[in-house]
């Protein structure tokens, strides 16, 4: 029986059939145009550009002079790089230009699509942002399509590790900027720390299209991009924690070994919160107020420290220091340090140096970045199955644009078998079957482990020849991947692997001339050799189009979809043949979600033999409605990680634009005055509450602050004891004496100089501020969950307290910026005021690794460390290296990954 959705389906098409089939008809008219830009001289197709603006200037908009836009990328790209967009390329550029995320297959030309809206946006002249996964795509696609935009007059930068902030602002100021995500990311944090608007790299955040946008946007934004730097040593304060635990009794405290946790009781609670008023270190009346959440983190590591944590189990002490022990392998870990003061808290009670703590200095989430964008499009070949996430996060929904040619691949149904031998056995059996027809085999794995787990067993079984790769994205790597079409070649790869290039059966031209006649110049030998190689590539695609094409064969589903479907997405390209299927077992995890032991023992009544698979199509349809309800759970989990973060976005947003303005003010006299103000009235209101008798007036206190804050000894005793004086008056005379002091002072600067002092005061003031609020939200938000045991909601909590920590960091900032410029003298040269040391970091939500440094320091973002060209690095000699990115190739020539050579912690 077919639904009442399923017949308007049949009878209208799906909502994206009619969204394509409403751009075909723009799509022919830029076709129509073809033959009248044909006929343009190279000089007047460069000429449309002006034309473009001066059109754009006279009140057009960028959809009307659509058509003769995408006219003008077409004819330049055939004449500049010798490629011609097709019409549903032209359809995916239009998708991108209108907000939204075109889902093109592999192989369907993705990077030349995205020149079309790139060249149409980039006319306006206010920064068009192309990003990228990696390094390496980010500057190939620059240089490639490069060569297209510089033909029609457009300015094209690229960012990259290692740049200054000269050659990023450069970059940046270009019509067309290609990036990767952290780089623009950790740009930005970056900008919103320095003094001057002049020292800021970025401009307006216009237009950005994002390259391998369900990586980006889904998969990388479930951790923060975050700069820290150290804190200022807070020794005594661990040191005066870690004496209160020992006084505590069993009582006092409760542990759960399994969950790892420790928590106080109320018992516990009552006898801390004596101790720390004892010290001078509880503020209000209760040790759960919000002024008392640093406390209270630093507390309950310190209880974790001492309950959970054991020496010579959990971690050793070696030289005056506390390294960690690795609870799978046993090995220790220099280096590595827990977060958040665990570490601290753990030295404390081993009585050895204690670190100072890195402190976050700055963070975002990608989520929170790229909705800065005014307009904002993404390209993939996979984001159908995210849709959902894609609307409700980032407002952008997705079109699946048709291929060129119709699709010509094979997709299996899965096999399945009893046991992960059994399964490997089919595997190697269907390899060498493919392998010995000379067909083409790309080998999809879960993990690294596994992929090194069955490279194994294919050697041992006598199949050679095969490449592994297991990290992310290098160069290299993009090379071997690139080639995994040759006849009989055997590629196995994480499902992430190589993505970015293209899979051609015969091999990938580009990349054989770029590693194959690197030294070789131009001239006659360099192109009878490039002949040579087409030939080679021609005749070897014909083998591989006679044995069927790439063969993709799956090891495991993984747990979304989407990652099953980019691995696919490999083979069949431009009408290419090619076959897809995946092998499983019912040991597999996928399969365990969903009850494998009672299918088990199904299968062995109904009689399944060993080796024997069952395939059918309802084990798919089984398999990706397990696949579904992992996605569900993970967007929830993303969700909710939003939700927090949008707390601190909106906190974070009011304070770099106050700072915006803060640096483009001239004079900012008048908000030091209020701020002065503000901060009198708080104190008379303090001191002198309202409506109380005179006998309850703290006189002697507001004196001492007075003194204190506004570094005048004025006589408010005698002023309080004039008769029938109100506070009003108490508080007017104040500000009175206040204004005539900073007049005073602001006269004997000069108007410049201290124009020049209140700006950096404040700026300074404010970022210090701002740091000690991260981290008290960030110990917030790490007890907060607490808090629904008492049936209350973490996330409304988070809010309200998180606001009322807001509230106070501006409070204080009034007064500590008052204190500071009443007291304020000139020096003979003024200091300028320099940035902190700072760390970029990434966790990569799939490995938990930091994709930016070594340990948990992270990458230095500081000129002295910048990424040294790998010409310039001397394989012998690692102080020439710079440095080096986790999952880039050892510069010392051993062919392993950084991290698993030089970069591997002992």
């Amino acid at each position: 029986m077919v639904s009442f959705g399923g017949l308007a389906r049949m009878i209208f098409g799906s909502s994206n059939e009619r969204r394509i089939k409403g751009l075909r008809p723009r799509a022919a008219a830029i076709t129509a145009l073809e033959k009248q830009y044909e006929a343009l001289s190279d000089d007047q197709l460069k000429a449309k550009t002006d034309e473009f603006r001066a059109l754009l200037k006279n009140g057009k908009t960028l959809d009307d002079i659509l058509p003769d836009a995408f006219a003008t990328v077409r004819e330049a790209a055939k004449r500049a790089l010798g490629m011609r967009p097709f019409d549903v390329q032209l359809i995916g550029g239009m998708v991108l230009h209108d907000r939204s995320i075109a889902e093109m297959r592999t192989g369907e030309g993705k990077t030349l699509m995205a020149t079309l809206p790139v060249y149409l946006n980039a006319i306006e002249g206010k920064g068009v942002h192309v990003v990228t996964v990696n390094d390496y795509l980010a500057t190939r696609d620059a240089q490639t399509m490069g060569v297209l935009y510089n033909f029609l007059g457009l300015t094209v930068g690229v960012i990259a590790h290692g740049l200054d902030d000269d050659q990023r602002r450069e970059a940046y100021a270009c019509d067309i900027t290609y990036a990767t995500n952290n780089e623009l990311g950790f740009d930005y944090l970056r900008d919103n720390m320095k003094y001057e608007r002049a020292q800021m790299v970025q401009r307006e955040h216009n237009y950005a299209i994002v390259d391998e946008v369900d990586s980006i946007l889904i998969d990388e934004a479930r951790t923060p991009l975050i700069i820290s730097g150290p804190l200022e040593d807070r020794s005594e304060f661990y040191s005066l924690i870690d004496t209160f635990i020992p006084q505590l009794v069993a009582e006092d405290y409760e542990v759960d070994e399994k969950q790892k946790t420790a928590i106080f009781t109320e018992v516990g609670t009552e006898k801390i919160e004596k101790l720390l008023d004892a010290a001078g270190y509880l503020k209000g009346e209760s040790l759960y107020d919000v002024e008392n959440v640093a406390v209270v983190h630093h507390l309950n590591n310190a209880l974790r420290a001492h309950k959970l944590f054991q020496l010579d189990k959990d971690y050793i002490v070696r030289n005056d220091e506390l390294v960690i022990i690795d609870e799978f392998t046993g090995r220790m870990m220099p280096g590595r340090r827990y977060s958040e003061g665990l570490h601290q808290a753990l030295e404390a009670k081993e009585k050895v140096t204690i670190q100072p703590e890195n402190q976050t200095l700055a963070s975002i989430t990608f989520q929170n970045y790229f909705r800065m964008y005014n307009k904002l499009a993404g390209m993939t070949g996979t984001a159908a199955t995210e849709a959902e996430e894609f609307g409700n996060i980032y407002g952008l929904d997705v079109a699946i644009i048709p291929t060129n040619l119709p699709v010509a691949r094979i997709d299996s149904d899965d096999e399945v078998y009893r046991t992960v031998d059994e399964k490997y056995k089919a595997i190697i059996r269907d390899i060498r079957e493919a392998h010995e027809k000379g067909q083409p085999v790309l080998v999809g794995t879960t993990s690294i482990e596994k992929s090194e787990l069955l490279a194994e067993r294919l050697k041992k079984d006598g199949v050679k020849d095969i490449q592994v790769l297991n990290a992310r994205y290098h160069e290299q790597e993009a090379y071997i991947v690139a080639q995994a079409g040759v006849p009989g070649a055997i590629t196995i790869a994480t499902n992430m692997a190589g993505r970015g290039t293209d899979i051609q059966l015969g091999g990938n031209l580009e990349m054989r001339i770029q590693v194959e006649l690197a030294d070789v110049p131009a001239g006659p030998e360099r192109d009878a050799k490039i002949k040579e190689l087409k030939a080679d590539i021609a005749k070897k695609k014909e083998q591989a189009l006679a044995a069927g094409g790439l063969y993709v064969l799956a090891t495991e589903r993984h747990e979304s979809r989407r990652i099953d479907n980019q691995l696919r997405g490999r083979s069949g390209r431009q009408g290419d043949p090619g076959k897809s299927k995946f092998f499983l077992s019912l040991q597999d995890d996928l399969m365990r979600i969903f009850g494998s032991d009672r299918m088990d023992s199904m299968l062995q009544k109904l009689g399944l033999k060993e080796d024997e698979a069952i395939v059918h199509p309802w084990i798919n349809k089984a398999l990706e409605k397990a696949q579904k309800k992992v996605e569900a759970r993970n967007f929830e989990i993303r969700k909710n990680l939003l939700k927090y973060d949008d707390v601190m976005n909106d906190q974070r947003k009011v304070i770099f634009d106050q700072r915006l303005e803060m640096m483009d003010a001239e004079d900012l006299t008048e908000t030091v005055d209020e701020m002065r103000h503000e901060v009198i009235e708080d104190m008379v209101r303090a001191h002198i509450p309202e409506n109380a008798y005179a006998e309850q007036w703290r006189i002697p206190e507001l004196k001492e602050e007075v003194i204190k804050v506004l570094n005048l000894d004025l006589p408010v005793d005698a002023w309080a004891a004039e008769e029938g004086i109100a506070e009003e008056q108490i508080e007017e005379r104040i500000k009175e004496a206040a204004d005539k002091a900073a007049a005073e002072r602001a006269e004997r600067f000069g108007p410049q100089i201290m124009a020049y002092v209140q700006k950096s005061v404040i700026l300074q003031s404010l970022d210090n501020l701002w740091r000690e609020h991260l981290v008290n939200l960030d110990h917030l938000r790490s007890v907060v969950g607490f808090r629904g045991y008492a049936q209350r909601d973490p996330l409304n909590e988070y809010k309200t307290e998180g606001f009322e920590l807001f509230q106070a960091m501006l409070s204080n900032l009034r007064e500590v910026v008052t204190s500071q410029l009443m007291r304020v003298e000139i020096m003979r040269e003024e200091p300028q005021p320099e940035l902190p040391e700072m760390h970029g970091h990434h966790i990569d939500g799939t490995t938990g690794e930091d994709d930016f440094g070594e340990g948990s320091d992270g990458a230095r973002l500081a000129d002295s460390d910048r990424f040294v060209d790998p010409e310039n690095r001397d394989p012998a000699d690692p102080s020439t290296w710079g440095r080096v990115a986790r999952n880039e190739a050892c510069p010392c020539g051993s062919g392993k990954k950084f991290k698993h050579c030089h970069g591997a912690f002992v």
